[in-house]
């Protein structure tokens, strides 16, 4: 079934969301041996393809080049079911093009996302999930990405680690537009080693082949496998488990989160010669292109150069630790200065609404890194950024003294501050409004105090 029977769906302007994590649960040992010639049958099969679509409904996205949104799919895939299926199996189906969508990214340039079909990333789910019981025990222990039971936490762990048994130096390896430039013949070769059932490579290679339709007009992809699709983060890991082989099989500590790498030593010398192996391997043996500027030797414990998954190690009289970059940190507060800017016009429960869930999710990231003091801060600027927002709600100086009287404060009090010239960020920290907004106030109407929330989370990973 090609795209032409999907056509005339409205296409929406959001864009695809971040899907990978959370693949089905490891089967029995039997399950996770070399599969045999039925391998399009059990990717094919009623529960798997009904789990896939949960999930692809799940995870949400734009639609592809056809318009067809996740809540249009099922009445299509009830319709035309058997002849999709059919398709599949006797090697007809033709997957879509995918569509072209650019995200700028913080540091510059853009990232470039390849959208499919809704019923191309059903499909796509439902092979990796089959092929994820297949791959997951040949993965590399230092491998973090997108990985069942596996997170970015866990990675920066292990770098804390390495760096606690002495390996101080950090070869950061940058993939230049790793997604975009995976050879399709090697990674076509390393999918035969495990899988027999021919049916099943030649989908996996139609979707490589799929192309991508940027302003209306289709180019043919010779490589990559772009970003964006449920089975892209899978192949990337496949494609890159050589590598994470090849210097474990050398003894050397290298951890990896999809394409992002970092290889330890314990001197410089090393570190450099591992900069020069890395780039051989990687160039010659794998056809990938390493960005020179960025692939780079630096200490562990430098605040200026290391850099890690948005993570930095420090070092104090108790031993390594792990923190938040300051880039991290930098554009989390930037963040919280956008939702929290008082000209927005919307009411302050909303505006705490959005900083809580903002926050909730970013120390639900942090956790493991050590900065109480930081957030500390960065409770009492953001009460303070709130009792701004609150005062320049309330506008007129005689709103304000209305205001202040309903919060306790004494008549002629209220009639001073109430029409004060002073500016409202200094304002903001007077002792009239700490006395009449006060933090007690603030916590009722839903401010979040994150600090406690993040001793939490630091607790739990501690007693684990």
């Amino acid at each position: 079934m090609t795209a032409e029977n999907r056509k005339n769906y409205q296409q929406r302007d959001s864009v695809e969301r971040q899907g990978y994590a959370g693949v089905p649960s490891l089967a029995s040992q039997e399950q996770n041996e070399q599969d045999g010639a039925n391998l399009l049958e059990e990717i094919l099969d009623r529960d798997n393809l009904n789990r896939a679509y949960k999930r692809v409904k799940r995870n949400q996205g734009a639609p592809g080049i056809d318009g067809m949104t996740i809540e249009e799919a099922l009445p299509w895939l009830q319709e035309h079911r058997g002849a999709l299926l059919q398709s599949i199996l006797d090697g007809t189906y033709q997957p879509s093009p995918v569509r072209r969508k650019e995200i700028p990214k913080p540091d510059g340039g853009v990232r470039k996302l390849g959208i499919p079909t809704v019923i191309d990333r059903i499909i796509q789910q439902a092979i990796a999930q089959r092929l994820q019981l297949i791959y997951e025990p040949q993965f590399a222990d230092g491998s973090y990405g997108y990985r069942p039971k596996r997170s970015a936490q866990q990675a920066i762990c292990k770098v804390k680690e390495y760096a606690e048994q002495g390996y101080t130096q950090v070869v950061e390896i940058d993939l230049s537009k790793y997604f975009d430039t995976l050879n399709h013949e090697i990674l076509m070769n390393l999918l035969r080693r495990k899988i027999q059932d021919k049916r099943v490579i030649a989908l996996i290679k139609k979707y490589l082949k799929s192309g991508v339709m940027e302003d209306g007009i289709v180019t043919k992809t010779r490589e990559g496998s772009p970003q964006g699709g449920p089975l892209s983060p899978l192949l990337a890991n496949i494609y890159l488990n050589e590598f994470d082989w090849e210097f474990a099989k050398r003894g050397v500590p290298a951890v990896r989160y999809a394409d992002d790498i970092v290889v330890l030593a314990k001197s410089k010398r090393a570190a450099m010669r591992l900069l020069e192996s890395c780039r051989n391997y990687l160039e010659g043996k794998l056809k990938l292109k390493l960005n020179a500027e960025k692939s780079k030797v630096v200490s562990v414990f430098s605040t200026k150069h290391f850099k890690f998954l948005g993570f930095a190690m420090g070092k104090n009289g108790q031993g390594v630790y792990i923190r938040a970059h300051k880039k991290s940190l930098l554009k989390a507060k930037k963040k919280l200065v956008a939702l929290t800017k008082r000209n927005q016009g919307r009411n302050i429960q909303q505006v705490m609404q959005n900083v809580r869930v903002f926050i909730r999710g970013w120390i639900g990231y942090y956790y493991v890194a050590k900065m109480s003091s930081i957030l500390r801060r960065w409770n009492e600027w953001l009460r303070r950024r709130v009792r701004m927002y609150i005062w320049k709600q309330w506008k007129k100086p005689r709103t304000k003294v209305q205001n202040l009287q309903k919060l306790g404060i004494r008549k002629d009090l209220a009639y001073q501050w109430g029409n004060t010239r002073l500016g409202y960020w200094r304002i903001s920290k007077s002792p009239i409004l700490t006395r009449s907004i006060t933090n007690e106030k603030l916590a009722l109407a839903g401010f979040y105090d994150f600090p406690a929330q993040y001793e939490r989370l630091r607790k739990l990973h501690l007693s684990d």
